[in-house]
C-alpha cells in the first residue's frame, strides 16, 4: 500500500504542469524558527492555490543543507525564513525574514512581476 501511495505521489509531481515563467519560490528554514512556523500557519495552506504560488510554486528547503543541483544564488540565505525566487535556477530576487501576511503578500507579488520583465 505505501509503494502504490508513493508511486502515485511521484507520478502526480511528474505531471504536475509546468509554471509558464518558470519561476519558482525556495523557502530557506530551520528547526524552531517561530516565523517560518508563523509562515506555515499563515501562508503554507493556501500558497499553491493563489495566483503567486501558481506562477512559483514553493520549494522548501533546510537553512543548512546543501543547496540543490542547478540552484545559483547571489549570496547564501544567513537566517529564516528566507524566500528567494528564481528562474531557471537563477536568483532573481528575495525576501529575507515574514513580514507578516499582510506585507508578504505584495511583496512577494511584486518579486515575481520584476522577475517577468525580460
Amino acid at each position: 500500500m505505501l509503494r502504490i501511495l508513493l508511486g502515485l505521489i511521484l507520478l502526480v509531481g511528474l505531471l504536475r504542469p509546468a509554471h509558464a515563467e518558470g519561476l519558482e519560490l525556495l523557502m530557506f528554514e530551520q528547526p524552531g524558527c517561530v516565523y517560518c512556523l508563523r509562515w506555515h500557519e499563515e501562508i503554507g495552506p493556501k500558497f499553491a492555490l493563489t495566483d503567486e504560488g501558481k506562477a512559483a510554486p514553493l520549494r522548501l528547503l533546510q537553512l543548512q543543507s546543501p543547496l540543490p543541483e542547478g540552484i545559483h544564488l547571489a549570496s547564501r540565505p544567513a537566517f529564516t525564513p528566507t524566500f528567494v525566487l528564481v528562474r531557471g535556477g537563477q536568483e532573481m530576487g528575495r525576501i529575507e525574514g515574514y513580514p507578516g501576511e499582510d506585507f508578504f503578500w505584495p511583496m512577494l507579488a511584486e518579486l515575481i512581476e520584476k522577475a517577468k520583465v525580460p
